[in-house]
């Protein structure tokens, strides 16, 4: 079914506008709110990769981000992360993503509870490496909340990277990673600032030759890098072979046009695919007044954008969240999403989301609004 296709004159889009506004971010009064999915809605899996390739993808198109469960913006109880996980699962997710600086290790052991009980052959499921985590008797301040009390140090030497993947698989209770990050080694990181190209260099002789022996030993299935700028991205396919790029923030309905232009085709050219990141930006296209995990005031001009984007997906009788789902999942360099989540509702929403039929009418309009550049990818209109 194709909806009615719906055009905004300018003074129409600025008074739907300043209706959407408040809509959005009022209807998250409460921490893990759920706006409602809306649109027609079939009985479609997740999405799915077809086999093959030059390098290792996935199964699984859409799977699970692990930092909510570290407790990145409230602190979540054991009973809401293990049925976060389950309801994950249940609803068909088979990829996971975390890290040991999720929550000081918090995140991989609330994964490993649940996942250690699942096949291993079933899922697939990608930790970090670059932080090592010690015991100590006072905690270092850090983002999380109610942190355990283990401190962390930079390392990205071979003996470095082999330690964490070591540690990761005893955090989690299992046998063996499928896919090993190299994780927030990026300029925007605060704790190195200039320093990361020092990072860089030790990662170049140590992580990234370690990573590639393991994958040749079987150890792992892929490596690559989990950051949230393209640079050292763009760096490390000149100096190695990686297979798999976490990139988070970095392709999103409200800001892609970069990674269109310039990152994904450095990429595809080496078939290296991307694991897009917080395709919600933090939640800010779920109706979070947040924006790239809380380090900057949202900008003016996303404020603006968001609430056009609303506006005309709402016309179209679709929401927000649905349509940025779909949209950074539809470029063919792009192997995975993995948005986060906090309670099994917000895992149900992102899972429902999926199986909307988007009409063609939206993304039309998008592009006439110049949310989305005219060459995106969409997705088969509904």
């Amino acid at each position: 079914m194709h909806s009615r296709r719906t055009f905004l004159s300018a003074a129409a889009l600025g008074a739907a506008t300043l209706a959407a506004a408040p809509l959005i971010a009022s209807a998250q009064t409460t921490p893990g709110d759920v706006l409602p999915t809306q649109g027609r809605r079939g009985a479609s899996p997740l999405p799915t990769n077809p086999a093959g390739g030059r390098k290792y993808r996935p199964t699984a198109r859409v799977g699970l981000g692990g930092a909510p469960l570290g407790n990145n913006w409230a602190v979540v109880t054991e009973d809401d992360a293990q049925a976060t996980l389950e309801a994950a699962w249940d609803g068909g997710m088979r990829l996971f993503d975390t890290s040991p600086w999720y929550g000081l290790g918090r995140s991989e052991r609330r994964f490993g509870h649940v996942l250690g009980q699942k096949p291993r052959e079933e899922y697939v499921i990608s930790s970090k490496v670059g932080r090592l985590l010690t015991a100590t008797t006072e905690t270092p301040k850090v983002s999380w909340k109610e942190p355990p009390p283990f401190a962390y140090r930079y390392d990205y030497s071979a003996a470095g990277t082999r330690r964490s993947v070591e540690d990761s698989l005893q955090r989690l209770g299992i046998d063996s990673l499928d896919i090993v990050l190299v994780h927030d080694l990026s300029p925007d990181n605060g704790d190195m600032g200039e320093r990361w190209l020092e990072y860089f260099e030790q990662a170049r002789t140590g992580a990234f030759p370690e990573l590639t022996k393991m994958r040749e030993e079987g150890l792992i299935k892929a490596w690559g890098m989990g950051v949230n700028t393209p640079d050292p991205a763009m760096r490390a396919i000149e100096v190695a072979d990686p297979d798999i790029f976490l990139l988070a923030c970095q392709y999103s309905l409200l800001d892609h046009a970069h990674a269109l232009e310039h990152t994904f085709p450095h990429l595809a050219t080496r078939g290296i695919s991307v694991i897009v990141g917080s395709p919600l930006l933090a939640g800010f296209l779920a109706g979070r007044d947040r924006y790239l995990y809380g380090s900057q005031p949202v900008p003016p001009d996303s404020q603006r954008k968001r609430a056009q984007a609303e506006a005309i997906v709402r016309a179209h009788g679709v929401d927000l969240r649905t349509v940025a789902l779909q949209f950074a999942n539809a470029p063919e360099v792009v192997s995975a999403i993995v948005p986060g989540a906090r309670n099994a509702e917000q895992v149900a929403a992102n899972i429902e989301s999926m199986s909307v039929a988007i009409p063609a009418g939206v993304w039309s309009d998008l592009r006439d609004a110049e949310i989305i550049t005219a060459h995106a990818p969409v997705p088969g209109a509904g």
